[in-house]
């Protein structure tokens, strides 16, 4: 590795020492400068035939027939100036030529050689074009001019060498502004720059020489030579084993300002026929010609143009919503630099919009979304919608975290102020949101993973809110993930128990009946409370095989309480979440499980959510085939939800739960029992059985009573426990052991 380091090193080193030698003393200039070029020439031919050894072998195998060809044209042309011949002369002549359709062919398999197909037919077209601009040029103030001033046979040089370098500087120059360099080595890359620097010099070799000059007493035009020479040769020297292996050049993300290249091309050339055209006073005629044939050009140019733009929008664009899509955010992400916020926005209960609305009111309301967070943005702004009900806002140029905040506060209450109505209905759009802002050099992709995580978190905890991404969140991601897994293997394993919370009669103190409650202790991560497990259980369609579990334990449990039991029987009460109310054939399995177990369907009640009953439409007929059966139906946590009296009036309802949160407030004020009277008042008005939890002081006791609750739950009669340790609250025979 050091030998292949130090190889180029002292080779510049000789080659500077030269340029030294000949900047000092104007006699050695020309010996110098072509003792130099004849030695970097031989030296290129050997190093990029060995360069072909180690990759990219059809490149560097062409590279040096180019470097030959340049070494025969300085052999050639130095002879003929020792020895006057035209042999030498043309041999040297078309050695030149060829040297710079290697070269090229070089450049061309080097960055071309990913492109297939259609690609490589749309690059030609580019280059042509670009190409055929710049021989206007040329052809206007290089070879025109040389066609008249210079003699017999070598014009055909002056102007071949025009055109050669005109072809390699602008092939290789469309190549690396269009991004093609990404994938190539660094040899490679080195190897066209150095051509593209040879090109560019040699050009002023030219027109030093086609105006009478001597290019060789120019020390800049020397240097600049030379240095190319050198930097193609060292190129070659650093291809190696050790060198970065050349994967081939990638298109996929040209800079976007090179994508109109061509149509710059396009654009200048036709101005520089007009402008010759009446510069020349050959208007009258070509001026017509000229000025139809550059409108129709410019007007085929625009066209296209406007063809780019809609094929790109139709890429990037959500047709729904005319929003960014997936692609269009990707293209936004790379914009953001410097301090940005992501802010991830998901539609909270969007699915029970579509199945009850339809899709196509499901649609509207997406549009109205998008309405809506165009105008909470500012114009610099991204807003995509890169899911169903998932939306992205990208805010650029933030100076403080509490911009990223401020626009999620007007997102929220936008939604809240601005409904859809739909006939008689008003829907509000809901969602949650995590935000995420960047702390300066974060890669724009890590920062859209953190406002997830935060969404998420926004959508676990409380749903209708934001939250701001915590570096703890990552590690509560991990954990659930973790759970996910346990969790489908828990009941197999025995993990899962239930635990039985006694119903009391608030009147006698005796228990009429207990809510099954299940509970995790998993031997690693030991006790998992319902908080955690249960969403998890929800998002992984595991709620309802534990759900299923639960009942059929506890239904066993309560039959063989019943059995010793010399009063009433005991109800049992298990929860119902959304995701089992709605699966088809629930109420088969729930069924199955009470003829399995011999409890009556008397003595069961399912507790609802309020969420559970949102779609009415397809709540209400499973809701009546439980009642059909005699199994009652509660709505647990009520007035914490969708509250609605339609839904108690619609629905085959027979009890309400008081929510904790509305006992704790029982505080012996009007204000505090307000809510709880409420719902204790409007069960009685429909004759609905009220059960109020939460329960911790017999204040709250003595309150509900006073109110009209009947039954209640809560600490102060017992927590939630194993079945034989609340064994001795239920009345029992004696001598029957707990199932």
């Amino acid at each position: 590795m050091r030998r292949a380091v130090a190889a180029p090193t002292v080779l510049a080193l000789v080659v500077a020492a030269g340029q030294v030698a000949a900047f000092a003393d104007a006699d050695l200039r020309r010996p110098v400068f072509g003792v130099s070029l004849l030695l970097l020439e031989a030296l290129g031919v050997g190093y990029s035939l060995r360069a072909a050894r180690y990759g990219a072998r059809l490149t560097w195998r062409i590279a040096a027939a180019g470097r030959a060809l340049s070494l025969s044209m300085l052999i050639c042309f130095t002879v003929n100036s020792v020895h006057p011949s035209l042999a030498w002369w043309w041999a040297g002549a078309l050695s030149g030529l060829a040297m710079f359709a290697a070269l090229t062919a070089a450049a061309l398999t080097a960055s071309a050689r990913r492109l297939r197909g259609r690609q490589r037919v749309a690059f030609a077209a580019e280059l042509l074009t670009v190409f055929s601009c710049a021989f206007i040029l040329v052809w206007q103030l290089v070879l025109a001019p040389a066609f008249l001033t210079q003699a017999s046979y070598r014009w055909v040089f002056d102007i071949g060498l025009g055109l050669g370098n005109l072809l390699l500087s602008v092939v290789i120059g469309t190549l690396l502004l269009r991004g093609a360099g990404r994938g190539l080595g660094e040899p490679i890359t080195l190897l066209l720059w150095g051509m593209m620097s040879w090109a560019l010099t040699d050009i002023v070799f030219s027109s030093i020489r086609i105006n009478g000059g001597n290019p060789s007493e120019s020390p800049g035009a020397v240097l600049a030579l030379t240095s190319a020479s050198l930097l193609m040769t060292v190129a070659a020297m650093r291809a190696g084993p050790d060198a970065r292996a050349d994967a081939g050049a990638t298109w996929n993300a040209p800079p976007i300002w090179s994508l109109h290249l061509p149509y710059i091309g396009v654009a200048l050339g036709s101005v520089v026929l007009v402008a010759i055209t009446i510069q020349g006073q050959a208007f009258s005629t070509w001026g017509g010609l000229i000025l139809a044939q550059s409108a129709m050009t410019i007007a085929v140019m625009l066209r296209q143009v406007v063809s780019l733009r809609d094929s790109r929008d139709a890429g990037s664009t959500d047709p729904l919503t005319g929003l960014a899509n997936l692609a269009g955010l990707r293209a936004g992400l790379r914009r953001a630099t410097g301090r940005f916020g992501i802010l991830l926005i998901d539609l909270d209960d969007f699915k029970p919009v579509n199945d009850r609305y339809g899709h196509e009111t499901g649609n509207l309301l997406l549009t109205h979304v998008a309405d809506t967070l165009r105008g909470t943005i500012r114009s610099t702004d991204i807003a995509a919608r890169v899911g169903g009900d998932e939306f992205v806002l990208v805010l650029l140029d933030l100076e403080s975290d509490a911009e990223a905040a401020a626009v999620a506060d007007r997102v929220l209450a936008a939604f809240a102020a601005t409904p859809i109505e739909v006939g008689e209905h008003r829907i509000f759009a809901h969602a949650s949101i995590g935000v995420a802002v960047s702390s300066g050099d974060d890669d724009p992709h890590v920062v859209q993973h953190r406002a997830d995580l935060a969404m998420y978190e926004a959508k676990r905890n409380d749903k209708r809110g934001w939250r701001a991404y915590d570096p703890s969140m990552t590690d509560q991601r991990i954990r659930e993930s973790i759970l996910a897994d346990l969790l489908e293997h828990a009941i197999e394993a025995g993990q899962l128990s239930v635990h039985y919370q006694p119903i009391v009669d608030l009147a006698t103190g005796r228990t009429v009946g207990v809510e099954a409650l299940a509970r995790w202790q998993h031997p690693d991560y030991g006790f998992v409370p319902p908080s955690e497990f249960v969403p998890i259980a929800e998002r992984s369609n595991l709620i309802h095989a534990i759900g299923l579990h639960v009942l059929a334990e506890a239904a066993g449990q309560v039959r063989a309480w019943q059995a010793r039991q010399h009063t009433d029987p005991l109800h049992l009460s298990v929860n119902l979440s959304p995701h089992q109310l709605l699966k088809a054939g629930i109420v088969t399995d729930i069924v199955a499980v009470l003829e399995r177990t011999g409890l009556s369907p008397a003595h069961l009640t399912l507790e609802i959510t309020e969420t559970a009953i949102v779609d009415a439409e397809r709540a209400a007929p499973i809701l009546s085939e439980f009642r059909a059966l005699g199994i009652r139906i509660s709505i647990d946590d009520f007035g914490t939800g969708y509250s609605s009296l339609q839904y108690l009036l619609g629905l085959p309802i027979d009890g309400l739960k008081i929510d904790r949160a509305f006992v704790t407030q029982l505080d012996s004020t009007t204000r505090g029992a307000a809510v709880a009277e409420a719902v204790v008042r409007l069960g009685q008005i429909l004759g609905l059985d009220t059960v109020a939890e939460g329960i911790e002081s017999p204040a709250q006791v003595a309150e509900l009573q006073l109110l009209g609750c009947t039954s209640g739950q809560g600490y102060l009669f017992s927590p939630p426990r194993p079945a034989a340790e609340i064994e001795d609250s239920l009345n029992l025979v004696p001598g029957q052991p707990v199932q």
